[in-house]
Order: C-alpha cells, then structure tokens, then sequence
C-alpha cells in the first residue's frame, strides 16, 4: 500500500475535506457539519487533517475548541468530530493515525481534554475512556442511559487538576441536539 501522508489542512482544502465527509457518511449532513465548524469563530483555533495517499484525500479528522463550564480560564478542551474516512479505505488504521496525530497537535499546544461521542470500542484503542460523565464531564446535551458509555474522555495533559469537572460547551456549530445522539 502507498505510503499514506496526515497533514493539516488549508482553506484550498475544503472541497477534499466535503468529498471524504460525503463518502464516509453516505450523506450531506456529516460534510455540512464539517463546513460549519471550519468557519465557525467559537470553534479555532481548529485541528483539521486531511489523510493523503498519492493525490487522494482518503481520510479526515476535525477537532474543535471547547470550554468547560465554570472553568473557562483554567482548563483547555477540545471536541473530536467528525472522524471520516472514505469506505474502501476504512479498517486499514487510517482513522487511528488521524486521532494520533491530532492528539500530538493539542497535547503540544498544551491542550487538558480531548471529548469524543462516538463508537464504544473504537475511540478508548486511542486513549479515550468511555462515560465521561462518571469523571463529572456532562456533554452538552443528555447523553440517554444505554448509550453513556459513547461519551469519551481523553486526559492529554498529565498535570490536569483532576478535581474540577462541569459541563461541556461545544463550539455554536456543534450546539444542537441533534448532533449529541449516538
């Protein structure tokens, strides 16, 4: 298999970003979504990466600023959504060296958490722990009961004070509840 190449994206990057969302999602919505955050002030600074393989954007990852409540000064966060990687390339590890990566942006930008909702199994293989409630983090909007454990958590700075917890306020694109239902 061709080398494949993660780089941070540019504006110039956007109908590569919109096609991969298209493609992996099957659907508008995701790639909607994703064009929203990109230019939504609430949300930067951003990470966004694109997956390469030859001339072909394959993959790609959004992670978008977040506050904690309460603590808007004291701690950094950010959200990791959407992950898309188009069908014919997906479990070939393309997904998990895209959360790598942007995981090793945030934790050199000093970044405290990281906030996922998504596949139970898949997102704690990269550090992420299920049920970020239970360490006092409510999503924005209620996560129901037999889904809880999708809300993740990654602790990506190892001096985070532990003890401040509160709700999590995502960028003004992500803020419908909608987008909280796993």
């Amino acid at each position: 298999m061709e080398h494949i190449i993660i780089k941070e994206t540019t504006k110039s990057d956007l109908s590569a970003i919109l096609i991969v969302e298209k493609s992996a999602f099957g659907q508008d919505d995701e790639a909607e979504l994703t064009k929203n955050i990109l230019l939504d002030k609430s949300a930067e600074p951003i990470v966004s990466l694109l997956a390469w393989k030859g001339e072909n954007a394959i993959g790609h990852i959004l992670f978008s600023k977040a506050l904690i409540e309460n603590y808007e000064e004291k701690v950094s966060a950010y959200n990791l959504a959407p992950l898309a990687i188009i069908p014919e390339f997906q479990n070939q590890g393309i997904g998990g060296m895209l959360i790598n990566k942007g995981i090793e942006i945030l934790r050199d930008w000093k970044i405290d958490l990281v906030f996922v909702l998504g596949h139970i199994t898949y997102y704690p293989k990269y550090g992420f722990l299920n049920n970020a409630a239970q360490f006092g983090f409510n999503a924005p909007y209620p996560i129901p009961e037999e889904v809880k454990d999708a809300w993740m958590i990654q602790y990506i700075n190892n001096y985070y004070d532990r003890s401040i917890s509160g709700k999590v306020i995502c960028c003004k694109a992500l803020d419908k509840p909608e987008y909280w239902r796993e």
